[in-house]
């Protein structure tokens, strides 16, 4: 059984989706890949994993640096892309890192196959697939739009100049 709510972020409407297990998605309306994997019409309710997630992106959107540690997740994955994805988690806000150095710290030659995996990331914000460049420092795809990354990468910047104030 899925459980939804939605969540009115700056940068629009945001549907998250749990099971009795852990959270399944965090996506943006209207985003590629919207509810990818789901396969049985949510139920729209309050779930302790939704209060969860609703909190930590509480938290991320009034500029709080956030620990997912601790945030259950049922998310369908082989062990590679759940390699790449806690590489992203350690990927520190306000900083990106390339898909080449990813998968340089993860011993392969190429980076292809890390973008897979992060392609395939369903928790926007809270896995944050959004401080991955390419090789050049360049922006990228993101399935929410590159527009939202900016917004993103720009609010994690702003948030880290406020955590080295005096």
């Amino acid at each position: 059984m899925y459980y939804k709510c939605l969540y009115s972020s700056p940068l629009g409407e945001l549907s998250i989706i749990a099971t009795d297990k852990g959270l399944r998605g965090i996506w943006f309306e209207n985003q590629q890949h919207f509810e990818r994997g789901i396969t049985e019409k949510p139920i729209m309710t309050e779930h302790p994993v939704l209060r969860q997630a609703v909190s930590l992106l509480d938290d991320y959107f009034a500029g709080r640096t956030v620990d997912v540690s601790t945030l259950a997740l049922d998310v369908p994955a082989t062990p590679f892309q759940e390699t790449v994805w806690q590489v992203l988690q350690e990927i520190p806000g306000g900083q990106t890192m390339t898909y080449g150095q990813i998968a340089k710290r993860l011993g392969m030659a190429s980076g292809q196959a890390v973008g897979g995996a992060v392609g395939k990331n369903p928790v926007a914000i809270l896995i944050p697939c959004h401080r991955v460049v390419g090789s050049k420092g360049q922006l990228t795809g993101y399935a929410a739009g590159l527009e939202k990354k900016i917004w993103l990468l720009t609010h994690e910047s702003s948030m880290k100049k406020e955590d080295n104030t005096c």
